[in-house]
C-alpha cells in the first residue's frame, strides 16, 4: 500500500502485537455500526479520492493538533517542547494510515494493526517506536474526540474530484464508520479485564 518505509511503520509484520478481538467478536462490532459491503466499496472510492491529497489532509490535521496546546502536549520532551523528529515520524505513519483506512481489506492483519496502534498510544508501547522520551500515554478522552474532527474535516476533500453528493455522501459516512470501529478497537488496552 506504501512504495516507500515508513519507520515504524509494521503492519502485517510479525512484530506487530496480536488482537485479542476474536472474528466473531468483529463481526458482531461492524454489525454494531451498520457496516456493510457497501462501506467497502465507499472506502476504496475514498482511498483513490484522498491518495493524492494526504499531505494537504495531514497539513490540515496537524495544524489543529498544533494549535491546541493539550494536544501537542502528548508530542513534548521533559522540557516541554515538541519534538520534531517524532512528530514527523508519527505523520508518516498517520498518512499511511489514511490509506489503510480505505485501501486494506479488514482481515486479521488489519484487526492486529489496529491493537498495535492501540498500544502505541497507551502506557504499554508509547514512545517505544520512536525511541523518545514523551508523555507515557495518550488519554482515552482524546482519542474518543478525535473521531469528530478525523471525521468533520474529511468531507470537503471527499468531495474535491467530481463524485456526486450522493457518492461523497456515502465515502464520507463508511470514513465515519471505519473511524468509530477503530477508535472502538483502540479503547482496549485502557478497559479493565472483562470490561471491554
Amino acid at each position: 500500500m506504501s512504495d516507500v518505509t515508513i519507520p515504524g511503520y509494521t503492519y502485517g509484520t510479525a512484530a506487530v502485537a496480536q488482537s485479542p478481538i476474536s472474528e466473531e467478536e468483529f463481526a458482531l462490532l461492524k454489525q454494531t455500526v451498520l457496516w456493510s459491503d457497501e462501506d467497502e466499496q465507499y472506502l476504496r472510492m475514498a482511498g483513490e479520492v484522498l491518495k493524492d491529497q494526504v499531505e494537504t489532509i495531514l497539513d490540515l490535521w496537524y495544524g489543529f493538533v498544533g494549535s491546541h496546546q493539550h494536544l501537542l502536549y502528548y508530542f513534548t520532551g521533559p522540557d516541554g517542547q515538541p519534538i520534531e523528529h517524532y512528530l514527523a515520524r508519527v505523520r508518516q505513519r498517520f498518512g499511511q494510515w489514511i490509506l489503510d483506512t480505505c485501501q486494506r481489506p479488514y482481515d486479521q492483519d488489519w484487526l492486529n494493526y489496529q491493537m498495535e496502534i492501540a498500544l502505541r498510544h497507551y502506557r504499554t508501547k508509547k514512545n517505544q517506536t520512536d525511541d523518545v522520551s514523551s508523555v507515557p500515554m495518550i488519554p482515552l478522552r482524546y482519542m474518543i474526540a478525535f473521531i469528530y474532527p478525523i471525521t468533520a474535516t474529511i468531507k470537503d476533500f471527499l468531495a474535491r474530484k467530481g463524485h456526486s453528493v450522493t457518492e461523497v455522501e456515502h465515502m464520507y459516512q463508511a470514513w465515519f464508520k471505519s473511524i468509530v470501529l477503530q477508535v472502538t478497537l483502540w479503547s482496549y488496552p485502557y478497559a479493565k479485564e472483562g470490561d471491554f
